[in-house]
C-alpha cells in the first residue's frame, strides 16, 4: 500500500491510498471466508460452500463490492496511522481506480484537528486572590458562628434585615396553585433574597398580623401571584464577642485563640482553593490567547458530552431537566446555550494546551503510559495488560498519549505562569504549592468557616 498526504483549506487533508493486486488478493480470500460462513446455498451445509459457486451466484461486481466494503475502512485506517493525521471526524472516500478489476486506489477526504496559535504564552499572568485571610475576613467567620448561637426574641416591632419572620406564603398561576412558592409557617430571614426581591422590600417594615400581595416577575418558575401573610418577627440577639462565647462555640478558652484557629482554617483553605484556581485562570488565560475559530464537529461533540454530564448530574440528584427548567426559569434552548458557550471554550483550552505541549517539545514516553495504564487498571479493577490489549484493540493508544502531553503542558503552564494578587503584587508560587497544615474539624464545633465548606 502506498499512501500520500495531502493538506487542503479549512484544517481538512486529502489521504491517496494506491493498492496493489496482491494486497487485493489477500483482501478476497478474507471477503470469501466471510461470505463462505453467512452464505446459505442448498446443498451444502453452512460455511461448506465452495468458492467457485458463491462466485457464479454472486457475479464479479458483487464480489468486487463486498472485497471493497471490507477492505476500505482497514485501509483508511493504516493510511492514518502511517501519516500520523489526528483525524476528528469521518472520511469521506472516492474510489478512484479498481471499483470493478485491477488495482485500487481512493482518495480520503478528513477533517484534522487544527494547530492553533498561542502567540505570547510565555508571558501570561494570573490573579489570585490574596492568601493571608485580613481581620476582616476573620470577623465575618465569628460574625457566623455568632449567628449559629443567637438567641430569638418575638419582637413587636415592624421586620427589619436580619430578622426572622413566620410567615404563610401562597403562589399561584392562572388560577392554579404554584407549586414551590406555597408553605405555610414559613421561616424566612429577611433581606436574603431567598423568595423574590420585592417580597424583601414589603417585608421591611411589616409587623405580625400584616398581609400583601404581589405579583412577582422574577419568581421561580415565572411570573406569580404571591400573597403574604406574616404571623411572628423575632430579633436575632447575637452572643458578645468575648472569652465566654469563645469557650461556648469552641474547644478554645479565649477569643483571641479562636481567631487565631479561624484563621489558620482560612488560610489552609484558600491554599487548597488556589490551587485548583490558579490551574483554572491559567488555561483560561492560554485559551484567550487562540483567536481561530475551533471545529464545529469539535464543538459539537464536547457539547454533547456537556449535555450528557448535565443529565446525570440531575439524575443523581433525582431531579429531571423540565424540574430543573422549572426551578431556574431558563429554557431549554438557553441552557443549550450556555453549554455550547462552555464546549467553545474547552475546545480552545484543549487545542491550546496541544500547541503549547508542541512549542516546548513536550513528549510522553513509555514510562509515562506505562504509569497511567497502572492508574487506569487500579481504578477499573483490571490488570494493566488487560487494560492495554483493550487500548490498543480499540485504537485509543494515541488519544491515550495525546491526553498525557496535554496533562504535560498543564502542568507546564502551571509552573510557569507569572502569578500576583488582586492588588498585582507577585505572590509566591511555593507558598500556592506548599502542602498546608490542615486544622482539625473539631476545634470550633459546627462553626467551619464558609469557605472551607464551600
Amino acid at each position: 500500500m502506498r499512501t500520500s498526504a495531502e493538506p487542503l483549506e479549512g484544517n481538512q487533508v486529502k489521504l491517496t491510498v494506491e493498492v496493489d493486486e496482491e494486497e487485493i488478493r489477500r483482501a478476497e480470500d478474507d471477503t470469501f471466508r466471510r461470505l463462505t460462513r453467512e452464505a446459505r446455498v442448498p446443498g451444502f451445509r453452512p460455511g461448506k460452500a465452495p468458492r467457485r459457486l458463491l462466485e457464479a451466484r454472486l457475479g464479479p461486481k458483487v464480489i468486487r463490492e463486498e472485497v471493497l466494503r471490507d477492505m476500505l475502512p482497514r485501509l483508511y485506517a493504516d493510511a492514518v496511522l502511517e501519516t500520523s493525521l489526528d483525524v476528528i471526524a469521518p472520511p469521506e472516500i472516492d474510489v478512484t481506480a479498481g471499483e470493478e478489476s485491477g488495482p485500487v486506489a481512493f482518495d480520503a477526504v478528513v477533517a484534522v484537528r487544527p494547530k492553533v496559535s498561542i502567540l505570547g504564552y510565555q508571558g501570561l499572568e494570573v490573579t489570585l486572590p490574596a492568601l493571608d485571610p485580613s481581620d476582616a475576613d476573620v470577623d465575618a467567620q465569628v460574625d457566623r458562628l455568632r449567628e449559629q448561637f443567637a438567641e430569638l426574641k418575638v419582637v413587636d416591632r415592624p421586620a427589619a434585615d436580619g430578622d426572622l419572620v413566620t410567615i404563610d406564603i401562597h403562589g399561584s398561576r392562572d388560577g392554579a396553585v404554584a407549586e414551590g412558592l406555597t408553605a405555610d409557617d414559613l421561616v424566612y430571614e429577611v433581606g436574603t433574597g431567598g423568595i423574590v426581591e420585592e417580597a424583601d422590600a414589603r417585608l421591611r417594615g411589616a409587623s405580625a398580623g400584616g398581609s400583601f400581595e404581589i405579583d412577582a416577575e422574577d419568581a421561580p418558575g415565572g411570573p406569580a401571584h404571591l400573597e403574604i401573610t406574616v404571623k411572628q418577627v423575632r430579633e436575632k440577639i447575637l452572643p458578645v464577642v468575648d472569652d465566654a462565647f469563645a469557650s461556648d462555640a469552641s474547644e478554645f478558652d479565649t477569643i483571641a485563640e479562636l481567631r487565631d484557629d479561624l484563621r489558620t482554617r482560612l488560610a489552609t483553605m484558600r491554599r487548597l482553593q488556589a490551587r485548583f484556581v490558579l490551574r483554572e485562570r491559567a488555561v483560561e488565560a492560554l485559551a484567550a490567547l487562540v483567536t481561530e475559530e475551533p471545529p464545529a464537529v469539535l464543538v459539537t461533540a464536547e457539547t454533547e458530552r456537556l449535555v450528557g454530564d448535565f443529565v446525570h448530574r440531575l439524575s443523581h440528584q433525582q431531579a429531571t431537566v423540565d424540574e430543573y427548567l422549572e426551578a431556574t426559569g431558563q429554557s431549554g434552548e438557553e441552557v443549550l446555550g450556555e453549554l455550547e458557550a462552555q464546549a467553545v471554550l474547552q475546545v480552545k483550552a484543549d487545542l491550546a494546551l496541544r500547541a503549547l505541549a508542541e512549542a516546548e517539545g513536550l513528549d510522553v514516553d513509555e514510562s509515562d503510559v506505562d504509569d497511567e495504564i497502572v492508574r487506569i487498571a487500579e481504578q477499573e479493577k483490571q490488570s494493566p495488560a488487560r487494560v492495554r490489549e483493550v487500548l490498543e484493540r480499540e485504537g485509543r493508544m494515541a488519544g491515550l498519549r495525546s491526553q498525557l502531553r496535554s496533562a504535560k503542558a498543564l502542568t507546564w503552564l502551571v509552573e510557569n505562569v507569572a502569578v500576583v494578587d488582586d492588588e498585582g503584587r507577585p505572590m509566591d508560587r511555593s507558598a500556592l504549592l506548599e502542602d498546608p497544615v490542615e486544622p482539625s474539624d473539631e476545634a470550633v464545633g459546627d462553626g467551619v468557616p464558609e469557605e472551607v465548606e464551600a
